[in-house]
């Protein structure tokens, strides 16, 4: 008999809607052993970001070695400032949009403080799990290794990256994704015996609602951007990857929607060779969609908390991001798991903040894969354009 597998969306929805349900009737000393646990399981990520910022950006670089040439410098750049133009388009449209809101809330939040019925509940005990070392250490390991490797012929290294990446990968879907649901339970029941649950939920509705809004709006300036280079009707090409959208929204995964994306690439007049080039590597480097939940979600948790958010912080953290999610699109989840570190080390946030962001990342994760994958056909018709180009030369 074929056991029965949920997916992690409903496990995390259950688990939001638990927490906040058992925030109303747990007793004090049943919850804080959940929130013993989430102390815990927040010390055990934190010791493990670094190991998984290592384990999937330095095999990622060292692969991109494999396929050498100028198409594969422009189709990095194409991806990296599409990137990067998605995650400031999300900071200018969304600060000025949450501000009211997002202020009105932290002034409530602030009160709910000095209330004392409203308090936030504490662990029986803590272990310490310090890091093996910093995120930055990590971060300059992985590219120091990664490009030396792609640049040499160390194949015993490249081996090596391999095998610790499927160590990663095995800690990361063995370990930590079967054991979120639990951890935002968690979360979700502190927040509802403190009395914030209700604010923050009506909040993330409405940043939920705007994200999905920009996505579209997002897509059309990449195809816009596509047609006019390409000199093809830019809705049209747009048209042509609904197939592969609507896909990516079903399976969630970049990885599986590749034969889809191929197939509706082609017909936007992109040859063979530049869509199997350009569509698989793009399904890792390219993170449009991906990007601008996180900037859009992370900004709202600041707001709240009165966090810095000014672009100065801003700037380094989208430009970080684009970097920082490089291979995480073939690990489930590993696109939050890896932008855990920089919301930590650059935007300050804590335990709770990094419980709530990574709930709503799946919440609606399969939009913004499919956000990404669709933008992985504009920016094929770019290249196929610029390569097409160099060929008539």
């Amino acid at each position: 008999m074929k056991k029965l597998r949920i997916g992690l969306l409903p496990q995390v929805i259950t688990g939001i809607i638990c927490g906040i349900i058992s925030g109303y009737f747990f007793p004090e000393e049943v919850a804080r052993i959940f929130v013993t646990f989430n102390g815990i399981f927040s010390n055990f990520l934190g010791f493990s970001i670094p190991l998984i910022i290592l384990g999937l950006v330095a095999p990622g670089i060292s692969d991109l070695g494999n396929k050498a040439g100028k198409l594969l410098f422009i189709t990095v750049v194409l991806s990296y400032a599409f990137t990067l133009f998605s995650g400031f388009f999300t900071y200018f449209s969304c600060k000025p949009i949450f501000s009211s809101d997002i202020f009105d809330l932290a002034a409530n939040m602030n009160a709910g403080v000095e209330n004392p019925e409203n308090r936030q509940l504490v662990p029986f005990f803590k272990i310490d799990m310090p890091p093996v070392f910093g995120v930055m250490t990590a971060l300059l390991l992985a590219f120091v290794l990664g490009i030396g490797a792609a640049a040499s012929s160390a194949e015993t290294l490249k081996s090596f990256f391999r095998e610790f990446r499927q160590v990663i990968e095995l800690l990361i879907s063995r370990i930590i994704i079967p054991l979120l649901p639990l951890y935002i339970f968690g979360i979700f029941l502190n927040m509802s015996f403190s009395g914030a649950t209700l604010q923050v939920i009506s909040v993330f509705g409405k940043v939920i609602g705007v994200i999905f809004i920009l996505h579209i709006l997002l897509l059309i300036i990449q195809f816009g951007i596509a047609g006019a280079v390409s000199k093809q009707n830019p809705l049209k090409l747009l048209y042509n990857m609904l197939p592969a959208y609507m896909t990516a929204l079903g399976t969630s995964s970049s990885a599986a929607t590749i034969p889809v994306t191929l197939e509706q690439t082609k017909k936007n007049r992109v040859d063979e060779d530049i869509a199997d080039f350009c569509i698989p590597l793009c399904a890792t480097i390219h993170l449009s969609g991906s990007t601008m939940k996180i900037v859009a979600m992370s900004l709202a948790v600041c707001m709240m908390q009165g966090l810095p958010c000014d672009i100065s912080v801003y700037s380094g953290f989208i430009a970080m991001l684009g970097i920082m999610m490089v291979a995480a699109p073939g690990v489930p989840g590993g696109a939050i798991m890896a932008a855990i570190a920089i919301l930590q080390s650059i935007l300050g946030f804590d335990e709770q903040s990094t419980g709530l962001m990574i709930a709503l990342y799946i919440a609606i994760d399969s939009f913004g894969t499919a956000c990404n994958v669709t933008g992985d056909g504009a920016i094929a018709v770019i290249v196929n354009h610029i390569a097409g180009k160099k060929k008539s030369i």
